[in-house]
């Protein structure tokens, strides 16, 4: 009889036994490299310029309190923030911002040109001065008009698809919800005559009634809903329409023989 060979002979390595292969993740950029796109910086260098420009205009000649109450100015300091951030990473090749902050923006600022275009139209961005102040008009074009266009073009043409998910526009809500309630409790309690009272008449609890007010506020929370859902549809199924995936540089080939 012969013995059994050993498992590890002496002077010599060990036998390997056998391992399965660890599943790692690999980034987009290992097959899609991130490349320097200035044409891009500098559009929204411009765009985070126009709406840093108005809420500047806002906050100098008006009451700055009684400006920053006012959703329109906060979407569009949301959206000078984001488009700044977005078109320095554009010119360094660096990682997209994350697409909840950059729909984020983009829901706020559409949702605030509706409301001017719709519920309030001629209305100035806030009501200290009056609607007869020259800039007042210039600022209510550039923060309702100028700035939510660019911002969509900028979604549409310029940003990668296929990147929104349906949660986003549940978590965008949290912001509108907010800033409603704190409209109408503000409503409430402040007297008739004080300045800024209501930022939108259709939320005034004193003009309308306080059931009104607050069913203007789940319409308007239903609306803001729908077209962050809206966004997330277009996004989903309409990626190629207006908007071209970036070439991994793989190309399949039939089979030789």
């Amino acid at each position: 009889m012969t013995a059994p060979l050993p498992r590890d002979i002496p002077g010599l390595p060990p036998v390997p036994g056998r391992t399965r292969p660890r599943s790692s993740y690999v980034p987009p950029t290992a097959v899609i490299p991130l490349t320097r796109r200035p044409l891009t910086a500098l559009f929204r260098l411009c765009t985070a310029t126009a709406a840093a420009g108005g809420v500047a205009v806002c906050l100098a000649l008006g009451r700055p309190l009684q400006a920053l109450t006012h959703f329109t100015v906060q979407a569009n300091i949301l959206l000078a923030a984001v488009t700044l951030v977005s078109a320095q990473r554009a010119w360094s090749a660096g990682r997209p911002v994350r697409p909840a902050l950059t729909g984020a923006a983009l829901l706020y600022v559409l949702l605030a040109a509706l409301a001017h275009a719709f519920a309030v139209p001629g209305r100035p961005v806030f009501s200290d001065p009056g609607p007869g102040a020259p800039w007042a008009t210039v600022v209510a074009l550039l923060l309702t008009v100028a700035t939510p266009l660019a911002a969509l073009l900028d979604w549409l043409l310029l940003t990668a698809p296929r990147t929104l998910r349906l949660r986003h526009a549940t978590v965008w809500l949290v912001h509108p919800l907010t800033y409603l309630g704190l409209t109408l409790v503000r409503t409430v309690l402040l007297p008739a005559d004080a300045p800024g009272r209501a930022p939108f008449p259709f939320l005034d609890a004193g003009r309308e009634d306080t059931l009104g007010a607050v069913g203007n506020s789940l319409l308007t929370a239903l609306a803001a809903y729908g077209l962050g859902v809206l966004l997330v549809t277009v996004d989903r199924l309409c990626p190629g329409v207006v908007r071209s995936r970036p070439k991994t540089g793989f190309r399949l080939r039939p089979p030789v023989g």
